[in-house]
């Protein structure tokens, strides 16, 4: 049985075989992950058709057409036949962190061959640099003895090329960087600033915490408030909700909200469908089964079109201020920011209270700068004051 590389979208050509998660000569068992495969768009995992021997024919790191042949499954009673039988035991695959197997990937090593000194038998980056320290060099030519440096009390500098790597974009990066690229050359792009007060999200995340996750099972995080905020504030100006068309305006009067997310491999934005119509367990379920899908390698072309607006969270990171850029066709982003305490003026008085900045970055030739600010102060209104939003609780 062929392993072939399947369509995951009409704006698809080609995969990158990112990495074989089993060995040539393997035996394979039905439904059993083989191989994670990486687009432009998504990075997802190919599992076994049939249950058999592995035979691969293209290695990791290449990139092929959609529908190309990269392996294939051979019967195992049809493999039995043509090889000496006796007992084997095959080691049971090592258990890569993320962070190792990219490593890993990049410097060509197979994460079989590596130790695993990580909790719970686990490969770590330590594990993959100690390998490379390790590896030795290929033969070379007697070198006749150099005569000895002058002592500087310096050590001689490494040569500029051992101390560089070079690694081809992944198709992820390269189609990040080409929206990137279009988003600052095809917009007229501003951005706008404000900055909400946190105390009552902050309170009423207290108050409800328990009760909401005991309902709901799932937690009810910050990004479900701005979501709702967002679309209340879309409604009254619907230009942020816009995108441009040739010479024309088109108006949505729908609220598909993109939610970014950051990957292992970059940044995906998949869409929280008709958001004015879900309720605040239901936005944070959609949102934490999309932070599985990522982790999984489970994100579909589906997950990711047609969204209208979108909002970016890099307070997660500990980002204080930043400019959020536009995901074309949509006119407009918004970028959320770290909490931080910091001393305001409440009734004559100077106090510390829980601050988050927001950034509103536009397309100015569809939305102008007043418009821009309004929305901005209006999503900093309903989030400051909350209570509206969440009656529904």
């Amino acid at each position: 049985m062929e392993i072939t590389v399947p369509a995951v979208g009409e704006s698809v050509f080609e995969a990158l075989v990112a990495l074989w998660r089993k060995e040539d000569g393997a035996a394979v068992r039905r439904d059993e992950v083989l191989c994670e495969l990486e687009t432009d768009k998504i990075t997802f995992e190919l599992q076994a058709e049939a249950a058999g021997i592995l035979h691969i024919t293209v290695p990791a790191g290449q990139t092929v057409k959609i529908g190309a042949v990269i392996g294939s499954i051979e019967d195992a009673g049809a493999a039995a036949a043509t090889k000496p039988t006796g007992p084997t035991v095959a080691a049971p695959p090592p258990f890569v962190m993320p962070a190792a197997r990219k490593l890993a990937a990049e410097q060509g090593i197979d994460p079989a061959s590596l130790s695993e000194t990580g909790t719970g038998g686990r490969v770590t980056v330590a594990d993959v640099q100690h390998a490379l320290a390790g590896q030795t060099p290929p033969a070379a030519a007697p070198i006749a003895p150099q005569p000895a440096p002058p002592r500087t009390g310096h050590p001689p500098a490494e040569p500029e090329k051992n101390r560089s790597r070079r690694v081809p974009m992944t198709p992820i990066r390269r189609r990040i960087a080409e929206r990137l690229l279009q988003a600052r050359q095809q917009t007229a792009m501003l951005t706008t600033f404000n900055e909400v007060e946190m105390s009552r999200v902050m309170a009423l995340r207290s108050q409800y915490q328990e009760v909401f996750r005991q309902r709901h099972q799932v937690s009810l995080g910050l990004m479900s408030f701005f979501v709702k905020a967002s679309v209340e504030a879309l409604r009254e100006f619907p230009e942020v909700n816009a995108s441009l068309d040739g010479d024309d305006i088109v108006y949505h009067d729908f609220y598909d909200l993109g939610i970014a997310i950051g990957a292992e491999k970059g940044l995906v934005v998949p869409v929280v469908r008709d958001a004015d119509r879900l309720r605040f367990h239901e936005i944070e379920q959609q949102i934490a089964d999309y932070g599985r899908k990522v982790t999984e390698n489970r994100l579909t072309i589906a997950d990711l079109e047609g969204g209208t607006f979108t909002i970016s969270n890099g307070g997660v990171y500990g980002s204080l201020l930043s400019t959020p850029i536009i995901n074309p066709p949509q006119s407009a982003v918004l970028g959320m920011h770290a909490i931080q305490n910091r001393p305001v003026e409440r009734d004559g008085q100077i106090v510390l209270r829980p601050m988050m900045y927001l950034a509103l970055s536009y397309d100015h030739r569809i939305i102008d700068g007043r418009t821009a600010v309004q929305f901005l102060k209006r999503v900093c209104t309903l989030v400051a004051e909350p209570d509206e939003l969440f009656l529904e609780v």
